[in-house]
């Protein structure tokens, strides 16, 4: 059986998360797992997915990063994979795991994307460090401080801080902070 996994890390992917489902099920999968959620977070439904898998089927993604958020996790991910006789297959890569060569390929492409994903970071410190040496880098903007004055004037009108957040763009802790500020 071809088992289908999409994924999209917000719910404003729409285009990326129709392409993937079009793309499994012009493959033939006769059954798909989809979510919309950060691959930091629990992922519920690869965990179904990878639960509903048995021996002789194969799990489907369009792409590695769909699957996999570092070379550890995809390894654990093949793992239990292995141990149950399930092959994976990613699309946009050519992988098959049926095959030596598959498992091959996606050692070394899971390496090559974990080096670029480092290298990536270690680009974005220097250039953090380099902006603060310049003294050029203040870091982010305290947005919700900066708002304070409009949240004690909703909380004076009645509003609740789910609903002054909600108003203002901000998180109920902001608002929390901003009505309770340390003395």
């Amino acid at each position: 059986m071809l088992i289908g996994y999409a994924r999209t890390s917000t719910l404003e992917q729409v285009a990326g998360f129709d392409a993937q489902l079009r793309e499994l099920g012009q493959l033939g999968c006769e059954k798909v797992f989809r979510e919309q959620v950060s691959s930091k977070a629990t992922r519920q439904q690869l965990e179904a997915a990878l639960e509903f898998a048995r021996q002789g089927d194969t799990l489907v993604v369009t792409k590695l990063d769909r699957l996999a958020r570092s070379v550890v996790h995809l390894g654990t991910i093949i793992e239990t994979l292995e141990a149950k006789g399930v092959a994976l297959r990613i699309l946009n890569l050519g992988v098959d795991t049926a095959t030596p060569t598959g498992k091959l390929m996606l050692n070394v492409l899971g390496g090559v994307a974990q080096f670029e994903r480092e290298m990536m970071l270690e680009r974005q410190r220097e250039g953090i460090a380099a902006a603060k040496d310049a003294g050029k880098y203040k870091g982010r903007k305290p947005t919700a401080r900066a708002k304070s004055a409009e949240v004690q004037a909703l909380a004076a009108e009645g509003l609740s801080m789910a609903a002054i957040a909600t108003r203002l763009g901000i998180g109920k802790g902001s608002v929390h902070r901003a009505l309770n500020p340390k003395t």
